[in-house]
């Protein structure tokens, strides 16, 4: 049996829906689980001074920069684990890192 599951297994998922020995045959995600939880650094965006360069964007590790239309958005904070990268790359002083108060 080498047909390719794409059923979303959980919980309440029957041992007839496992694919052989388990093997995962879709790419993984962190799309659905929210993994900015542990985060202690947040970024904070300032729209004024951004100048919508985007080099923030792609130095991202977590991809929780969002841009629409060739402009960037608020951070995801669902993802963003505050590691401050894209605080050191922007060149205009638009994104600054503050201790997350939980």
């Amino acid at each position: 049996m080498s047909e390719r599951v794409t059923e979303k297994y959980t919980d309440q998922s029957r041992w007839q829906d496992l694919t052989v020995a388990c093997d995962i045959y879709l790419p993984g995600t962190s799309a659905e689980f929210r993994t900015g939880d542990w985060r202690t650094d947040m970024p904070i965006w300032d729209a004024e001074k951004c100048k919508q360069c985007l080099l923030c964007t792609p130095a991202c590790p977590d991809s929780s920069i969002p841009v629409t239309e060739g402009k960037r958005l608020d951070f995801d904070y669902d993802h963003c684990k505050g590691c401050g990268i894209c605080a050191q790359v922007c060149p205009f002083g638009a994104i600054t890192m503050v201790k997350e108060e939980k």
